[in-house]
Parts: structure tokens; C-alpha cells; sequence
């Protein structure tokens, strides 16, 4: 007898590797623009005195750096985008129409002649550029930078972005803790608990969160923010023995943390008048040692894989 003729079991549906997983992905784009603040409600003599030498005209220009970071799962491809596809959306949107302008004539976010017009700052701009790409691109965060001590985020168009400082001191520290002896001392901190210390050349990052302002479009007047941090960090630590000229780190140690935690301390209510929060502070002490404090930690969760992905390029 002959045996049935069985069918073959249908092909297993073949899905490619990765299909579906979520991923998140960075693309870099610049321009070169110019700009100018001067509100014209406001005299000569107000507009030098709030906005300094930025309110001279005709104006001055900046080499933008923009980070966009999207996410979304890879296709059949293997990618969340084609990039092809991000470069054109990124170049038809937003550097095809700045690189070579000026701001305040480029977009009428930026027209101050409207009553909804603001200053083109960093902040206000990153937030126009978000609302051009978001209805072409599966936007997580966007990262601006307008020089490479200053720049902004943010992670909706909700008003609301984070702006960061960047300045640096020279100071020098020794890390031992006074009840041990410098056996056990060096057993912890190594070369570090050396008794005559050793030095840095710290870079400190300062990051500020608030709205952006309808009019100066400002999360916080910039030259305070920088005043406030040279005057309560940078002139009271630069060129200093931590353990020894500064009073807070005669009995703690002055770690990479510690002096980010103390940092944080000393700048959160003085940021807090400015109208912003003091969100966070890192500082680096070398290339390959760095602290961050977040001192907003209810937020520390926040949108974490857009400010990874920022901070990461």
C-alpha cells in the first residue's frame, strides 16, 4: 500500500533580525547664521544693558552644530530611517533655509515687529527647529549647539528647554580621609592620597532648565547665569588646594563627586532667582574622569534614551 502523500509544512515566516526592536539614532547637521538681539520696544541704552554687546549691530554669527536623536523600531532593513531620507528632511527644513542668513530675518518665529516674535537664542532657535522636523521626523531630543561652551536641548515643543554653560578652573586636591593613616589612605585613593597633592584642569558643565521666554526667548538671562558661576565656583576655586583653601573640603574629601555635589549646592537657590532650576552639573577632571549630580532627582528619569542619545555625540 502505497503511504499518503503528507503536504510540506508551510515555510516559517522569516523576520529579520532586529525587525521591530526599538533603537535610537543621531544625525549631525550645521550652519553658519547670524543674529542680533534688540527688542524694539526697548531703548538704545536698555537693549546694550541687558543683552551687552550681542545687541550691536549689525549683529554676530555663529558655526551651529545640531544633534537630532529619533527613535522608533528597525525595519526589514535594518534601520529605524534611512538616512537619506533624515538628510534631505533635515536639509529642506531647517540648514537650507539658516546657513548663510540671519536669524532674525529668517523665520518669522523671529520677526520682532509680531507680538508672538522672539530673540533668535539658542534655546528659542532649537525649539523653531523642532517644530519644522517633528511632522517628518520621529524626534526624541534635539541638542544645539551654538559655540562649544553653550548649547541647548530640548525634548518637545512644549516651551520648556534645558540650556548648559561650559567654563573650566585649574585646581589641585588630595584625596585622603584625615582619621587614616597614609597606608590606608593610599590603599584607597591610590597615587591620589599622595601627601603633597596633585592637580586638574577641571571642565565644569552647568545645565539649567526652564520655558523660554515668548519675547527675550531666554530660559535665563545668560550673563547672569555665567556671573552667578564665576562668582560662587570658578573665582573661589581656580588655582586653589581644594583641601586647603576651600573650607568645605577640609574634612571632605574632594573627590570628582564630592565637588560636583558641593558645586550643586552652592548654585541651586542663587540659579533658582534667575527664574530657571538648576537640573544638573558634571564635571570632568580629566579625559577619562567625569561626575554628574542631577540635582532636580525626581527628573533624573526624564525622556533618559533622548538625553542619552545627546549626550552621547
Amino acid at each position: 500500500m502505497t503511504p499518503p502523500v503528507l503536504a510540506a509544512p508551510p515555510a516559517p515566516t522569516l523576520r529579520a533580525h532586529g525587525q521591530g526592536r526599538p533603537c535610537v539614532i543621531t544625525r549631525r547637521a550645521t550652519f553658519s547664521a547670524s543674529h542680533r538681539y534688540w527688542l524694539p520696544e526697548l531703548g538704545p541704552e536698555e537693549n546694550a544693558s541687558r543683552f551687552g554687546p550681542c545687541s550691536l549691530a549689525p549683529g554676530h554669527g555663529h558655526n551651529y552644530e545640531l544633534i537630532v536623536a529619533m527613535g522608533g523600531g528597525l525595519d526589514a532593513d535594518g534601520m529605524v530611517l534611512n538616512l537619506s531620507d533624515v538628510k534631505h528632511a533635515i536639509r529642506r527644513e531647517v540648514t537650507g533655509q539658516l546657513d548663510f542668513r540671519c536669524l532674525n530675518d529668517a523665520w518669522p518665529d523671529f520677526d520682532l515687529e509680531r507680538p508672538d516674535g522672539r530673540l533668535p537664542t539658542t534655546e528659542a532657535l532649537v525649539l523653531a527647529i523642532w517644530q519644522r522636523l517633528a511632522p517628518h521626523l520621529p524626534l526624541m531630543g534635539l541638542r544645539l549647539y551654538e559655540t562649544s561652551t553653550l548649547w541647548a536641548d530640548v525634548l518637545d515643543d512644549s516651551m520648556e528647554a534645558f540650556l548648559t554653560i561650559r567654563t573650566h578652573f585649574a585646581a589641585a586636591h588630595r584625596l585622603a580621609r584625615p582619621e587614616l593613616s597614609q597606608a590606608e589612605n593610599e590603599a584607597i585613593y591610590g597615587k591620589c592620597a599622595r601627601p603633597n597633592g596633585h592637580g586638574h584642569n577641571y571642565l565644569l558643565d552647568v545645565t539649567v532648565r526652564g520655558r523660554i521666554d515668548g519675547r527675550t526667548g531666554m530660559v535665563a538671562d545668560l550673563a547672569v547665569l555665567q556671573q552667578l558661576v564665576d562668582d560662587l565656583v570658578v573665582e573661589p576655586f581656580d588655582h586653589t588646594f581644594l583641601n586647603k583653601d576651600v573650607a568645605h573640603f577640609g574634612q571632605c574629601v574632594p573627590t570628582a563627586e564630592n565637588i560636583a555635589l558641593h558645586i550643586a549646592d552652592l548654585l541651586q537657590a542663587a540659579i533658582a532667582t534667575t527664574g530657571a532650576s538648576l537640573h544638573k552639573v558634571r564635571i570632568q577632571e580629566s579625559p577619562n574622569n567625569a561626575a554628574e549630580v542631577f540635582a532636580e532627582a525626581p527628573l533624573v528619569g526624564m525622556r533618559p534614551l533622548a538625553l542619552d542619545a545627546l549626550a552621547a555625540v
